[in-house]
């Protein structure tokens, strides 16, 4: 009996309307254009303006399109998974939310929150259930309104981060395409670098918490930079190595979007030395954490060819952070 393999057959994107740049942040707090773009990066980001929207309504629009580009119907869906740090609310789980808004009456699902590396997480785990047979058709989503927990007083982490949404389509198939392996880890010792303090059960919401600003974003940039891009280049070389991809015969690097510096560093550790293999949306719309991977591939799909052999590598809060090898199963300009 052949192996059954989970391949990505579509793929689905959206991000909101509202561009900030670093010119109105520069209003807002001490910071540059030049100060952000040499040390992230990052030019502009999109944020979720609208006061009544959240996560799944941008993830919503995203499932819609994929649904739509991919001619699937609502009920042809029988599982969803969510990656996501900025969930609607603590309950019920984003997942069964965003299958309310489209339309998904016959799949059960759940969110994944491994930090920036969510939806890579969400993917692995999606892929077990299709390559069993359990599941024939199953979306992934990525998707987070990072603006939420930002503090836009806080000149280190706001230029960082946006808001946007991916989704891709998983399906079984018996040929060579498809997700072939993957590697991850977390170290939860990392968590003092990178965290949200308030709002779990450690420390509930509280008159004290909201003083003291802790229901944002902390973040230590050294520490998370020296972490991210050995831990992203380490996971990366060794799936190469072990299906024998070189940085020739490798077409694309799907790296996270955590900072320009990350991106780059890690390329080069890998032996990357072509910049056009490497798949960049950082500076149009910053770190949107669980959504940068499906947004990078909804961005590129137009230049990936079936066969392409893709790495995707991530690393996130926890720490938590691992990489997969993608044969692409599709030629984007279908």
């Amino acid at each position: 009996m052949k192996k059954i393999r989970a391949s990505i057959t579509g793929v689905g994107g959206y991000v909101p309307d509202y561009v900030l740049t670093n010119q109105e942040l520069s209003e807002m707090v001490d910071t540059s254009d030049e100060w952000i773009m040499s040390r992230i990066g990052i030019k502009e980001r999109r944020i979720l303006k609208d006061e009544d929207k959240a996560t799944s309504d941008m993830a919503a629009e995203a499932v819609k399109q994929l649904l739509e580009k991919t001619n699937s119907k609502p009920d042809d869906i029988d599982m969803l998974i969510c990656g996501v740090v900025t969930p609607d609310m603590q309950f019920p789980a984003t997942a069964n939310i965003i299958c309310d808004k489209v339309g998904i009456v016959n799949a059960f699902g759940y969110d994944i929150n491994a930090g920036c590396s969510s939806f890579l997480f969400s993917l692995i785990t999606a892929s077990k259930f299709v390559e069993t047979g359990n599941r024939k058709k199953v979306i992934v989503v990525g998707a987070d309104k990072m603006s939420s927990i930002t503090d836009y007083s806080d000149r280190k982490t706001c230029p960082i981060f946006g808001d946007g949404a991916g989704a891709v389509l998983l399906e079984p198939t018996t040929d060579e395409y498809g997700m072939h392996d993957s590697l991850m880890h977390v170290d939860g010792s990392g968590r003092k670098h990178l965290h949200q303090l308030a709002g779990g059960s450690l420390n509930p919401p509280s008159f004290e918490t909201i003083l003291r600003r802790q229901h944002y974003i902390y973040q230590e940039g050294q520490p998370v930079f020296k972490a991210a891009v050995s831990n992203m280049a380490d996971v990366s070389i060794k799936i190469m190595k072990q299906y024998n991809l070189t940085p020739e015969t490798l077409d694309w690097f799907v790296p996270h979007q955590a900072n320009m510096r990350i991106i780059e560093a890690t390329a080069r550790m890998m032996g990357i030395k072509d910049k056009n293999k490497v798949m960049i949306n950082i500076d149009k719309y910053g770190n949107t954490t669980s959504a940068t991977i499906p947004l990078l591939l909804w961005g590129y799909e137009n230049q990936l060819k079936k066969g392409d052999n893709l790495i995707i590598s991530t690393f996130g809060a926890g720490f938590a952070w691992g990489a997969t090898y993608i044969k692409w199963a599709y030629d984007g300009k279908r």
